[in-house]
């Protein structure tokens, strides 16, 4: 058996997710003989294309770089067998075809942003704060034919702070699944690890997440101050709840509730013009920190209300 250092390692991945994970692997004197990932697409005003964070990464490091269009593309599999990789690693990538993911002799292991097998799917962080959990975590497992099903080699918790919101959790989780990852492939090195299956005892007590689309960030006012607050903290900053205000969309990136016994109807808008603009939910007031008008800037409720006229 190969030790850590001699594992030929592909690593599989496109956001600032997964260079923390590479990056780890590297420090931690990982032999990475390629790394694949998403062609570079159009961004920006300009529209010019733009590389993966990974790709600029494995750029500075000088690492073989792949970026397939498709993952079945016989070109691309003969290039990735020619690395002879004893391990692949892929952290937020696309979801791969089984001549891919069982390729090498080890398999391919992935970083998944919760405590498997809770939070299944494209958005565990935004899922986990918007369902107001306390905790979450990252979980090392091996790829299988279902996504995000395989078993679990190595977990570990992260509290959730009333304070967090999308970003900073992505944060957190980021760092604990680069250190987590790094463990797993030593003691996958070493031949300690105990591989669990996901216990899963009844298919209703599985909390999915799903992609985010446009209709999931809009606000419902119906909902109580809790709920709406933990809302606009799973979408802060990326890609941000929405409400209408004067008919134009508002996203809000930071608010806090108060409960009490208005009678305002939800959706309500009130503002004393200087210090607060807050609007009604089914139990209290949701007093909105931190906005963006539609073609406005970001900016902090008291900024904003220097130039805001309600009608």
């Amino acid at each position: 058996m190969k030790s850590y250092n001699e594992l030929r390692i592909v690593f599989l991945g496109t956001p600032e997710f997964a260079v923390a994970c590479l990056d780890a692997l590297v420090a931690a004197g990982a032999n990475i003989v390629a790394v694949v990932t998403a062609p570079d697409k159009p961004a920006g005003r300009g529209m010019q294309l733009q590389a993966s964070a990974v790709k600029r990464y494995a750029m500075e490091k000088g690492f073989p770089i792949l970026q397939p269009e498709r993952l079945k593309q016989p070109e691309f599999l003969e290039t990735l067998r020619s690395f002879q990789a004893d391990l692949q690693v892929v952290v937020a990538f696309r979801m791969l075809p089984e001549l891919v993911w069982n390729m090498p002799p080890m398999g391919t292991i992935n970083v998944h942003a919760s405590l498997l097998p809770q939070y299944r799917g494209a958005a565990p962080i935004n899922r986990a704060i918007m369902n107001g959990e306390r905790e979450t975590g990252v979980t090392t497992f091996r790829l299988k034919h279902e996504i995000d099903t395989g078993d679990i080699l190595l977990q570990q918790s992260v509290p959730i702070a009333p304070t967090d919101n999308a970003g900073t959790l992505h944060d957190k989780l980021m760092y604990a699944g680069a250190e987590l990852l790094v463990t797993t492939v030593k003691g996958l090195a070493e031949g300690t690890l105990q591989e669990q299956p996901q216990k899963v005892t009844e298919a209703s007590a599985l909390k999915h997440a799903p992609k985010i689309f446009k209709e999931d960030t809009r606000i419902d006012w119906q909902q109580s101050t809790m709920v709406v607050c933990n809302h606009i903290r799973g979408l802060s900053p990326y890609p941000a709840a929405y409400t209408l205000l004067q008919g134009k969309q508002l996203k809000v990136f930071a608010a806090h509730g108060v409960t009490d016994a208005t009678t305002a109807s939800p959706g309500m808008v009130d503002t004393d013009h200087k210090t607060f603009l807050r609007m009604a939910a089914s139990d209290g007031w949701v007093y909105l920190d931190e906005i963006q008008l539609e073609g406005k800037k970001r900016m902090l409720v008291t900024e904003f209300l220097k130039g805001f006229r309600q009608v």
